[in-house]
């Protein structure tokens, strides 16, 4: 158990507001669950895949018997063919804090990407408009000099930047060079300016980090549950329905489920390669959520009765100064 240093003060109508952040398969959905039934919280889910309905085996999502029990958002808001951004997010889910805190419920903001947290508390910068010319020259350079080239490229325009974006997600990549050439900035230094970070809540963020060996065992078991549970006859049915080059199909899970379905893989390697890239996931998301501000990290997983426990007394000593519902 960890001893916290509280000292938060009421600061006009703040509202409490709970973040609980971690990698995938940490627990954060059990952890929420329960806090959300302590406390008489409601949930806003924090994912960019679980937003697209239609995608259940992949995405982890919460049981339809855990989203009847305790009121979730920002879950089955979009279609598989619609662009869902981060700003998207944010709008949306301000609007759900705003809707819970108004009928005296407690927000439970829990998920585990990134960006999608960071637009929805620190708000998005003004970004340059779209250059077509520049992404094509960019895709070009990176196929003619190879994988790599334009992490390579962002890491001397901003080297912030570069540590914040795997080296081969090709679509990030591309817009923050864009962003630092249109703007003639870093595009960590254009985040600084113009931003609309949230007001009127008190952060409570509560972090999940169990053991790595522990965590890498309940990724390859969940992983493997997907495809034993259905996943390439869902994948199969998504690419009827919306078509096999909607975003959401290039997500962990179901990328694998489509190489499958091309006969590029067999089951076996699919869930290897399934395995592989959430091990590798997880390790991004610390990254990540380690550079949050005050985050009271729990060293176990969120479906432990003492990690529940510790939970509800960081939450209930915060409580009697905010006075939760």
């Amino acid at each position: 158990m960890s001893d916290f240093d509280i000292s938060i003060q009421r600061a006009g109508s703040n509202h409490p507001l709970i973040v609980l952040l971690g990698p995938t398969a940490s627990g954060k959905t059990a952890l929420s669950l329960h806090l959300a039934q302590h406390f008489s919280g409601e949930i806003v889910s924090c994912d960019s895949v679980a937003v697209y309905r239609d995608l259940e085996i992949g995405t982890a999502k919460p049981s339809r018997a855990e989203r009847s029990q305790i009121p979730h958002h920002l879950i089955d808001v979009a279609d598989p063919s619609e662009a869902f951004t981060a700003g998207d997010y944010s709008r949306l889910a301000r609007a759900a804090l705003a809707a819970i805190t108004a009928h005296g419920k407690l927000p439970i903001v829990t998920g585990g990407t990134g960006l999608y947290l960071r637009a929805l508390i620190d708000g998005l910068f003004e970004a340059p408009p779209r250059s077509e010319d520049i992404r094509q020259r960019l895709r070009r350079a990176e196929a003619a000099r190879g994988a790599g080239w334009l992490h390579r490229i962002l890491a001397r325009l901003d080297p912030a930047a570069s540590r914040l974006i795997h080296a081969n997600d090709t679509p990030k990549l591309v817009r923050a060079i864009e962003v630092c050439l249109t703007s003639r900035q870093p595009m960590t230094q254009a985040w600084q300016s113009g931003r609309d970070g949230l007001r009127g809540y008190k952060i409570i963020r509560i972090g999940l980090n169990p053991g790595r060996q522990a965590l890498y065992s309940r990724i390859n078991a969940r992983a493997a549950a997907m495809f034993q549970d259905g996943l390439v006859e869902e994948t199969r049915y998504l690419v009827e329905k919306y078509g096999p080059d909607v975003r959401p199909l290039t997500s962990l899970g179901y990328k694998q489920a489509l190489a499958v379905i091309h006969g590029d893989m067999s089951n076996e390697e699919a869930i290897k390669s399934a395995q592989q890239g959430h091990r590798n996931y997880a390790k991004r998301q610390l990254t990540w959520f380690r550079r949050e501000p005050e985050v009271h990290w729990l060293n176990s997983f969120g479906d432990e009765a003492g990690t529940q426990a510790e939970a509800i007394r960081l939450v209930t000593a915060i409580e009697n100064d905010l006075e939760v519902n």
